[in-house]
């Protein structure tokens, strides 16, 4: 059987190895080749969307919109508007402004105010500004692409001229962009870049930070031929939110003058048009299926990530391939330890951390497609989850063939009819193995069960062992008692190993007494004592019984033995009273009995005889010894016994009854007793008659231990703990004390203490006894402080039934 299943969890751990092998590869090879770069463009995209950042209060977008097209008349506008326009915008000191206009052809036409060319007057106004940007763009020239530079006067007069390009992805969504392009002979930043070069004093080509990925030489060109056209710097472009993002204002109400000056100071202007069909528009990850974005609104997200030191930079594609393969480790890992519930449970949180976890990498400017991993993470639990069941219907198939060989030792009553009946619907092989399993398995643990409960049903502790010793079955009277004693594992422990706190049995010969090993109670040679049992004591001092037996199987082969262990404190406990009350009745009960028959004897005889008053006086005192005997015995009887009537009392008056009855005793040694008592209720449950003895006892032991004319302190105090309210009472007294010797046999039966001091007295040593018996029944403890010609001081600590 140990070897069967050895081959079944090598078998598994070999499917779950190839398993795994094969949904690595699957992962690596999507990761590497890029197949699922789309799905992942999706999911980078619904991401963007999710972290919307503020807008900045630097940027301003001055838009060509539908009401200044309105206003101004038709695209394209007399450039002279332009040129009013930068005065304006200039006059307010921004810190650079960028038109987002195409000036490629010169317009020499002159203008209405002052009668020269349009160019001259643009060119003019930029100059005077010192600080504008113009685009630029690539043309088609028939052997490759060029630059489609401003007008010469133009470009001429602005700071700097920048590229306008947008890269789109294979699904037509504006992602990226180049930040450098040109001809190989002459480099030109992005638009947005000439802009941050511009408001900050920076040449073209001298930036201390440009991101994005720089590519390779032969990635670089767009075209061949001479006129190969070059990029470089390729950058995810980190959207700071969709359309209307930024601050607009008209074109129209900026060239009347209508924006404020302050409105307009220190910002980076963007110049570009927003109208409807005339705008350069396309769809962004903002924007998803929901509209376009417009050209002039994405050089300011450029510029806002630029201006930020903010950008996207994509994985490697080895550290991204590194990246999807732990998760898919980590689940399949999950697969081969956990329980199916537990490995679909940690898949999920695999995949959602997963997802968060590229969530948040884009957020700090990473981003690493996760689809790879997702994908795997997806197919892993259904594919492992098929090859287990497949793995499930061997295993079954296989037990069915082992219990079925398993002999019917216990009765069974099955509905032939029903059972065929099931077995008619039950047409799904797996199903039909399950239920013949459960049929065999069900006979082995009938036979089981009903060995367990006939070893349960017994009300001693019993082991049953294999022929070595070893612990296989025990009742929970036994693992209770071992646990008791600090052995909380009894099955598998070697019997020997359980018993080894126990002392030497105490019952058997000396001789075998010496010899005595733990081991004999496993031997053969050995049965016939350990049937009659031997007596043991064990760490908490209790008297226990063990026994032994051996057991065969119908081969009258051993098999093992039941040893069993029957608790005889109680019998011993019984047996040492009783020799206690024989000693009590035949000494101390005698002697005054024996005083009283020796005086009437002795009054017989004139020449003996006492006079009337000592011999009275003797009687009495004999009589009064063995009444006071009897009184105690009496008492100690009732307080060790089952009949309580407890009730809700005020300790207070139970104090109050005992030294009132104390007082005449202590009045004739001229002893003050003195109550401390605080003005509130010590609400208690007791039996009152036997508290109140309890306290009289205490006190009554008090003044007889104590010399003459001192003090005795009754005190009650209410205490707060963990476990509820307490009531104290202390009872101190100024007396003899006990001598330390003696003290630890203080609540012993027939116990007196005398110190050289103090006066005999008549007591037989029952008075202790009784109470503590009886403050263990209220669930209540005693202690006590006492250092011989010091005092004594009792305490008792009872439960206050007050909540």
């Amino acid at each position: 059987m140990s070897q069967h299943r050895s081959e079944v969890r090598h078998i598994a751990f070999r499917e779950w190895l190839i398993l795994s092998l094969l949904l690595l590869l699957v992962t690596a090879t999507v990761s590497i080749s890029g197949i699922m770069q789309r799905s992942g463009l999706g999911l980078y995209d619904r991401f963007m969307q999710l972290d919307s950042r503020p807008a900045r209060e630097d940027i301003l977008i001055v838009a060509i919109d539908d009401y200044s097209l309105s206003e101004l008349g038709k695209w394209p506008w007399p450039r002279q508007h332009h040129a009013a326009l930068i005065r304006q915008l200039s006059a307010a000191k921004p810190l650079a402004i960028g038109m987002d206009v195409l000036f490629s052809e010169a317009d020499n036409t002159l203008t209405a105010d002052g009668g020269i060319p349009a160019d001259q007057a643009l060119a003019t106004a930029m100059k005077e500004a010192g600080n504008v940007v113009v685009p630029l763009t690539s043309q088609s020239a028939g052997r490759g692409l060029s630059a489609a530079k401003p007008a010469p006067q133009i470009a001429a007069a602005a700071r700097q001229t920048g590229h306008i390009h947008i890269e789109l992805d294979e699904d037509g969504v504006a992602r990226s962009v180049f930040l450098r392009e040109g001809n190989g002979s002459e480099w030109w930043p992005h638009f947005s870049l000439a802009l941050k070069n511009v408001g900050q004093n920076t040449a073209a080509g001298t930036e201390t930070w440009i991101p994005g990925t720089r590519l390779p030489l032969a990635e670089r060109k767009t075209s061949s031929g001479e006129g190969s056209w070059l990029r470089d710097y390729h950058m995810q472009i980190p959207y700071s939110g969709s359309s209307g993002h930024f601050t607009s204002v008209p074109y129209v109400a900026v060239l009347r003058g209508e924006v404020p000056a302050s409105f307009i100071q220190g910002k980076y202007i963007l110049v570009g048009p927003t109208a409807t069909g005339m705008a350069d528009s396309f769809p962004t990850p903002v924007t998803g299926n929901e509209g376009v974005v417009s050209g002039i609104e994405i050089n300011a997200n450029i510029l806002a990530g630029l201006l930020e030191h903010r950008a996207i930079e994509s994985a490697s594609v080895w550290l991204a391939a590194i990246a999807n393969l732990l998760p898919v480790l980590l689940t399949m890992c999950c697969l081969l330890w956990m329980t199916p519930r537990k490995a679909l449970i940690c898949t999920g949180i695999i995949f959602m951390m997963t997802l968060l976890s590229c969530g948040l990498l884009l957020h700090t400017g990473h981003w690493l497609n996760p689809v790879p991993a997702l994908l795997s993470l997806i197919i892993a639990y259904p594919l492992w989850s098929w090859r287990r069941l497949e793995a499930a219907i061997r295993y079954l198939g296989a037990e069915l063939h082992l219990l079925e060989q398993e002999p019917d030792l216990l009765p069974e009553f099955q509905d032939d009819d029903a059972q065929t009946e099931l077995q008619t619907v039950l047409t799904d092989k797996l199903e039909k193995n399950i239920q013949a399993v459960h049929d065999a398995a069900s006979r082995v643990r009938n036979l089981r069960q009903f060995v367990t409960d006939s070893l349960a049903s017994l009300p001693d502790a019993t082991l049953v062992t294999t022929t070595d010793g070893n612990v296989v079955l025990s009742n929970q009277p036994a693992r209770a008692y071992f646990a008791g004693i600090g052995i909380p594992q009894v099955n598998d422990a070697l019997v020997p190993y359980l018993f080894a706190k126990m002392s030497q049995p105490v019952n058997t010969d000396p001789v075998h007494s010496q010899s005595f090993s733990w081991w004999d109670l496993l031997d053969l040679k050995q049965t016939r004592l350990m049937a009659q049992g031997i007596e043991v004591r064990d760490p908490a001092g209790k008297d226990l019984l063990i026994k032994s037996a051996p057991c065969y199987d119908a081969d009258k082969h051993l098999t093992g033995w039941i040893v069993s262990m029957v608790n005889i404190t109680a019998i011993r406990a019984a047996e040492r009273s009783r020799d206690e009350t024989l000693h009590f009745i035949s000494h101390d009960m005698r002697g005054p009995q024996a005083s009283i028959l020796a005086l009437l004897e002795m009054q017989k005889d004139p020449e003996t005889a006492l006079s009337n008053e000592e011999f009275m006086s003797r009687i009495e005192r004999a009589s009064r010894i063995t009444l006071g005997l009897a009184d105690n015995f009496v008492q100690l009887a009732r307080a060790e016994s089952q009949d309580y009537r407890f009730e809700e009392v005020d300790f207070q008056d139970m104090l109050i009854d005992a030294t009132e009855e104390m007082w005449s005793l202590a009045r004739s040694k001229k002893i003050r007793i003195r109550t401390e008592i605080p003005e509130k209720e010590f609400p208690v449950r007791a039996d009152r008659a036997l508290m109140t003895r309890v306290l009289t006892n205490l006190i009554s032991n008090a003044v007889k231990y104590s010399p003459r004319e001192t003090t005795i302190t009754c005190s009650l105090e209410l205490r707060q703990d963990m476990n509820g309210s307490l009531i104290l009472c202390h009872i101190a007294d100024q007396g003899y004390g006990i001598p330390r010797a003696e003290q630890s046999k203080l609540f012993q039966r027939f116990q007196r203490f005398k110190t050289a001091e103090q006066p005999k007295n008549d007591g037989v040593g029952l008075g202790m006894v009784f109470v503590k018996a009886v403050i263990d029944r209220h669930m209540a403890n005693i202690s006590f402080q006492s250092a011989p010609n010091e005092g004594t001081t009792f305490t008792i600590q009872i439960p206050s039934s007050q909540f």
